[in-house]
């Protein structure tokens, strides 16, 4: 294999995954601000299934479920933007990186939000157990993207971008 072919089969992977982060990121975006939403308008409209004090796991369960869920989206923007600027990066651990990120985004607001479904005497449901291994696995995307700075390569993308310049002008 030529390195002409090797390199456009990596920016095409690379490019893959941005895509596939943006497109989640913004859409697990849209998701959990909806929610907070949603929580909002429990709130305004004094709803006591949400409000009451027997029901302030929940409120609490589905508030973390809230935040994270929208952390988590702008986790996956910037890892979007981390991939973009490392294309040295090896794809293995990209791919661990990516896919830790995913599961993360599922099982940590996921556990949070059917925690609060189920309360038991004040004990979040077993929902609840999703979060450590999500925590876990956002442990891993977050430590396999610092690690990954070490591919980061802001030089190249300038030298590329002032040789189309240079092109554009001839």
């Amino acid at each position: 294999m030529n390195t002409t072919t090797g390199r456009a089969v990596a920016d095409e992977s690379t490019s893959v995954v941005v895509r596939r982060h943006l497109r989640w990121g913004w859409f697990i975006l849209l998701v959990f601000l909806t929610l907070g939403l949603g929580l909002e308008t429990l709130h305004g409209f004094k709803v006591q299934a949400y409000l009451s004090v027997m029901n302030e796991t929940r409120r609490l369960m589905w508030t973390l479920a809230h935040a994270h869920g929208a952390l988590l989206g702008l986790a996956h923007l910037g890892f979007a933007f981390s991939v973009h600027c490392t294309p040295a990066w090896t794809s293995r651990t990209r791919a661990l990186a990516s896919y830790s990120l995913f599961a993360a985004s599922v099982l940590m607001p996921g556990g949070f939000l059917l925690g609060g479904i189920w309360v038991y005497a004040g004990d979040p449901g077993l929902g609840i157990l999703l979060v450590p291994v999500g925590g876990i696995l956002l442990f891993a995307a977050v430590l396999c993207a610092a690690l990954s700075l070490k591919h980061f390569q802001p030089a190249r993308r300038v030298e590329r971008d002032s040789q189309q310049q240079g092109s554009k002008s001839k």
